[in-house]
């Protein structure tokens, strides 16, 4: 029987192009998080919901601008770091859960940015990219849809939001849920499916058409506008605001599925690293039985595994992001990297508040915060189960391919 090959037995080396660069522009990134980023994690001006406003985030974009680290991993002639680059700035832009709004490498801009970048039509690069690349407007991805309503979630064959086209527009009608930035986002990328298959519109936002229902708290609080539920009615497109061709919807959706997974771990990445430096912090300076925490082996030693889970993350995500890089799709890698990564992280997390005790359950530091965006991590881009089911139906049809 013939080994499948999918790479994973593959180490990226060691040097790429753009290395040099990037660890320049990461350097820099670092720094801005550090020094004008972390002050602003106790400000008071957040939502209802514990998210930061809009008017905060503006502000922390400005600063980013005047920093020369506003969007640092795309360049204004609309070229892109590699992966590999890119993972080493957004590490970075983590260390703070405030960095990713404030540098825009936040999800879901960052991911819309990668799409429309690598998949729209000059107009639509113009119209709806140039603003948030420059960070002057949020996008939202209309994509998944109520459960309780037989909708769109892990599995997007289920879309009921539906499309059709009446002269040179097109009428789009449907629920969508978890949508997030939704409130105060400025830009929208809707899929709806028509008789063709799924497709993708863009739109200006707010619109009449689209009613936000209802933004339910959730246990994480990184993302200005929450996770929105909206209603869409009689929502009117121009045929040139589609995203490509009708049935392309799905095809499109992969471009930006691989990479926006890992960039989610990237960021996540950065913020445990921080997490972890400051559990490290406190388990050297808290004394307790006459010695400090580190000394006692059930405390160094969880700070001896997170090392170890952190160093894992770093290369499997670097793995991942050089199978990007040579062109190939990397769904398989992609969903490996956010099994493994997304698992270690909550590791970590749990172990930074574990050896903080009663310290690293409050709003003293973001320890605790990292643990709630931690586990909501551990679902979004596809729950650990759905790409584990993923990957095991690759392994079947990889068998019957080598045994037939």
């Amino acid at each position: 029987m013939n080994n499948n090959d999918t790479n994973t037995g593959a180490i990226a080396d060691d040097s790429f192009p753009d290395r040099a660069k990037a660890e320049e522009i990461a350097a820099n990134v670092e720094r801005f998080v550090r020094e004008v980023i972390m002050p602003y994690e106790h400000d008071f001006r957040r939502d209802h919901h514990d998210c930061p406003t809009d008017e905060l985030t503006l502000e922390l974009r400005q600063k980013a601008r005047q920093a020369g680290v506003l969007t640092p991993h795309i360049f204004p002639d609309g070229g892109h770091l590699s992966q590999r680059g890119t993972a080493l700035v957004l590490i970075k832009s983590g260390l703070s859960p405030l960095g990713p709004l404030a540098c825009n490498t936040a999800a879901p801009d960052e991911g819309n940015m990668y799409l429309l970048g690598k998949m729209g039509s000059p107009m639509i690069q113009e119209r709806f990219l140039t603003p948030i690349v420059e960070g002057k407007k949020r996008s939202a991805f209309f994509m998944t849809e109520p459960a309780d309503e037989g909708g769109a979630g892990s599995d997007p064959s289920m879309m009921i939001t539906r499309c059709h086209k009446e002269g040179n527009e097109w009428v789009i009608n449907g629920r969508k849920a978890f949508i997030t930035g939704a409130e105060g986002a400025g830009v929208g990328i809707i899929m709806a499916k028509a008789e063709e298959g799924a497709c993708m519109f863009l739109t200006d936002l707010p619109n009449p058409a689209i009613r936000i229902d209802q933004v339910p708290r959730t246990i994480d609080s990184s993302m200005p506008g929450g996770h929105a539920t909206v209603t869409i009615k009689d929502l009117r497109v121009p045929d040139e605001q589609m995203l490509g061709a009708a049935g392309d919807g799905f095809r499109y959706a992969q471009v930006r599925l691989a990479p926006a997974r890992l960039s989610h771990c990237m960021r996540w990445l950065g913020a445990c690293i921080r997490a972890n430096e400051i559990a490290s912090d406190y388990a050297n300076r808290r004394m307790a039985f006459g010695k400090p925490l580190v000394d006692h082996e059930g405390v160094g030693f969880m700070l001896a595994e997170n090392l170890i889970d952190l160093q894992q993350c770093h290369l499997m995500i670097d793995w991942c992001a050089a199978v990007l890089d040579r062109g190939e799709k990397g769904g398989t890698e992609s969903s490996m990297a956010k099994v493994a990564v997304s698992e270690a992280l909550m590791r970590i997390a749990d172990r930074c508040v574990q050896v903080m005790g009663g310290n690293g359950l409050t709003e003293h530091t973001i320890v605790e915060q990292v643990f709630r965006e931690i586990r909501a991590f551990r679902v979004y881009d596809g729950p650990t189960e759905v790409h584990k089911w993923s990957l095991a139906k690759k392994i079947k049809r990889d068998w019957k391919q080598n045994n037939a």
